[in-house]
């Protein structure tokens, strides 16, 4: 057991280590001393990412019977996930000087939200897996109600509703999966499969599976949550949403497709047909939204849906892409966050709110227009790049998936008008009697903006050198 905590998860034990040690110090420290809770959680995740160089990768090591496993691949999701987390926490700050006295348990919950993504990456059986993910998934619905008020409430009801039944589908799927494999390792399904006709019942256990956990990912037909959660949640705890359970999720849907529900192609279509009716609902509702939080909803739901289509279709190829979008996309969507954190005192998230404030604060404003024309695709961002390659992925899979292509392909440029929808108001001239806002951000959150979307300029320019390790990756899995 030493030997396997050693190898593998000793940074999966330092968040452990520092989710105790902020519940005791929420129990014998002051409520005045409650900024301190930040610190303790950067420190903490700072040390997490420095022990990752301690991880067995080169061969696959698998721990405790097999229920947890160590490659690249976890491995790059887990620097992914630590990273969003420091960064999230960076921009907690006005969030727990409102609650104050609940900062520490605070970030206990968003510590304890990333060690449940971790495992989750990490799962190789479904009961390791199942416990992850309700980790991660009570953690959220505390993090959903942590800002007060009656709308963060009622966010944090209809998501654990959601989450609920689709725990129940996914429930459902794997004990289907467990009648006909007898075994809940993945390893071992994956050998039996391999070894067998695929029936009607492993593709149903199938379906129910993957459906259970894109619950996660706002698609359909789960996506019901997503516009009210986002309006009533507070913006730090909006970028941990859209990144952290999104790699996670990400993450262990495509092990599954490669290995032990690669078998199934009917699953393959319902996937894409899922991910058409997603884009298309996703893209046609943000246009009648003025609100900034609900369109940033749908443009997750949008793009969750095409990075699906692509997880689907499995390949190297279709995996390394996959890899490279969501490494751009949490990059991105930190950076949109980031900027409404910092204007969350001053300004309401309708987007004629916004109107002019580029005068007054032009480096901001740039940083923030900048992300979300990224987030539209267009050229010398990351997510021009991440786009081209998503898309041509999903082009060299096959003829037959050439119409679900185009029909993306349009919903995006439809998705142009609620992107510009958001940036130009950023640049109205106002007139006189119209008070514009001067902003001023502490470093942590101005760094979350610049850094975050210089990552993005960076890997516009230059996206080679990732887009190689996204395919070494992708190769190893």
């Amino acid at each position: 057991m030493l030997n396997d905590i050693f190898n593998i998860l000793l940074p999966n034990f330092c968040i452990l280590g520092f989710i105790i040690l902020q519940l005791v110090l929420s129990i014998i420290l002051s409520p005045r001393l409650f900024r301190y809770s930040r610190l303790v959680s950067i420190i903490g995740i700072s040390l997490s990412i420095l022990l990752l160089s301690t991880v067995q990768t080169e061969p696959q090591y698998f721990a405790f019977k097999n229920s947890l496993m160590s490659d690249s691949y976890t491995l790059l999701f887990d620097f992914l996930i630590l990273v969003c987390g420091f960064l999230v926490a960076l921009l907690s700050r006005n969030l727990i000087r409102t609650i104050k006295g609940n900062a520490y348990s605070f970030h206990a919950i968003l510590l304890s939200g990333i060690f449940g993504a971790m495992n989750i990456i990490s799962a190789n059986d479904f009961l390791t897996l199942f416990v992850s993910i309700e980790i991660l998934s009570f953690s959220t619905y505390f993090l959903i109600a942590a800002a007060k008020g009656y709308y963060s409430k009622e966010a944090a009801f209809k998501y654990l509703l959601t989450s609920a039944i689709s725990t129940g589908v996914f429930l459902f799927g794997v004990s289907y999966l467990y009648g006909i494999c007898g075994s809940i390792n993945l390893s071992q399904i994956y050998e039996v499969i391999m070894n067998q006709e695929p029936s009607i019942m492993y593709s149903i256990s199938a379906i129910m599976i993957i459906l259970g956990l894109i619950s996660k990912l706002a698609v359909f037909p789960f996506a019901n949550w997503v516009i009210d959660v986002y309006k009533g949640c507070e913006t730090s705890v909006l970028a941990f949403l859209s990144t952290i359970p999104k790699l996670a999720v990400f993450g262990i849907v495509c092990r599954l497709l490669v290995f032990p529900l690669s078998n199934s192609f009917e699953l393959t279509f319902v996937i894409a047909i899922i991910c058409l009716i997603t884009a298309l609902w996703a893209n046609t509702y943000a246009i009648r939204e003025n609100n900034v939080k609900a369109i940033l909803a749908c443009s997750a739901s949008a793009n969750s849906s095409y990075v699906l289509l692509a997880a689907c279709l499995v390949s190297v190829y279709n995996l390394s892409t996959v890899i490279f979008y969501l490494m751009c996309y949490v990059l991105m969507n930190i950076s949109a966050f980031a900027f409404l954190n910092i204007c969350s005192e001053k300004q309401d998230m309708n987007v004629n709110g916004f109107k002019g404030i580029f005068y007054n604060n032009h480096g901001l404003t740039g940083a923030y227009a900048f992300s979300i024309l990224a987030l539209a695709g267009f050229p010398i961002t990351s997510g021009f790049i991440a786009k081209i390659y998503l898309f041509t992925a999903i082009a060299n899979s096959g003829l037959i998936f050439v119409p679900f292509l185009l029909a993306l392909l349009l919903l995006m440029v439809v998705a142009l008008y609620y992107y510009l929808k958001i940036i130009l108001p950023l640049f109205e001239r106002c007139d006189k009697n119209t008070f514009v806002p001067k902003l001023n951000p502490v470093f942590s959150q101005k760094f979350v903006l610049v850094i975050t979307a210089i990552i993005t300029l960076l890997i516009g320019i230059y996206p080679e050198k990732i887009i190689e390790l996204c395919r070494f990756i992708a190769y190893n899995i």
